[in-house]
């Protein structure tokens, strides 16, 4: 079986070295770059799996990286390192496109287990037969091949957006608990991972805002509601 190819972008050599013999005794593929510039040349002509970036780097810093890694591949997981704790650098990281978010300190074994959630719910080859299309008003969503389509318009969706929409429509016309929509995505229901899955909330508003007959409306204390009238 293949191994797991993961990107790493770390400025500080000793955590970089460190980070990526740890990721490789753990049985991943590992590649660090000493900036965003470097590991960013690195990603459009290698297959990675997985991206860890440090938020601040030298020459190109992890945002500039992320996004421009965003309009190259849309789905590929992206988990941010950084010093900042600030929520408004933690909500510029999610719509920057990250899928995780680590502030330092961390131990290996936090990193660790959000690679391996991450790595689990991105995997092609869960078993048992899932949905593979959704009809919303004039939309129709492909989960599979995480693509929105709107008439001749097509969207192609992050494997969050898609997971949260795909969670939506399985719970169509009736509440998805918040909680249980954190747990299930993002592992952990903590404040950061709350407001991620706000943002992710908004961009699928975006997305389905063509048919006024397609809503997803807020359940005060309780969730979200996908609504089809």
């Amino acid at each position: 079986m293949q191994k797991t190819k993961i990107l790493l972008a770390e400025d500080d050599e000793n955590l970089g070295m460190l980070l990526r013999e740890y990721l490789i005794v753990k049985s991943y593929d590992a590649d660090w770059f000493i900036n965003g510039e470097k590991a960013y040349k690195s990603f459009v002509k290698t297959h990675y799996d997985l991206c860890i970036l440090d938020v601040m780097m030298p020459v190109k810093d992890g945002f500039t990286l992320a996004r421009e890694i965003r309009m190259t591949n849309a789905e590929i997981p992206i988990i941010f390192l950084t010093a900042k704790s600030l929520k408004e650098d933690i909500i510029e990281g999610f719509k920057a496109g990250a899928d995780d978010y680590i502030c330092k300190p961390f131990s290996m074994e936090e990193l660790l287990f959000r690679v391996e959630a991450i790595i689990r719910r991105t995997r092609k080859d869960i078993a048992g037969a899932a949905q593979t299309e959704y009809k919303l008003g004039d939309y129709m969503f492909y989960p599979n091949t995480q693509l929105l389509k709107y008439g001749s318009q097509e969207h192609k969706l992050t494997t969050k957006e898609s997971e949260l929409l795909k969670l939506l429509c399985a719970n169509k016309n009736t509440i998805l608990d918040r909680n249980f929509a954190l747990k299930t995505i993002w592992v952990d229901d903590n404040y950061f991972n709350a407001r991620s899955m706000d943002v992710y909330i908004a961009k699928l508003r975006k997305y389905l805002k063509e048919d006024p007959s397609v809503q997803i409306i807020n359940v005060h204390g309780k969730g979200f509601k996908l609504i089809e009238s």
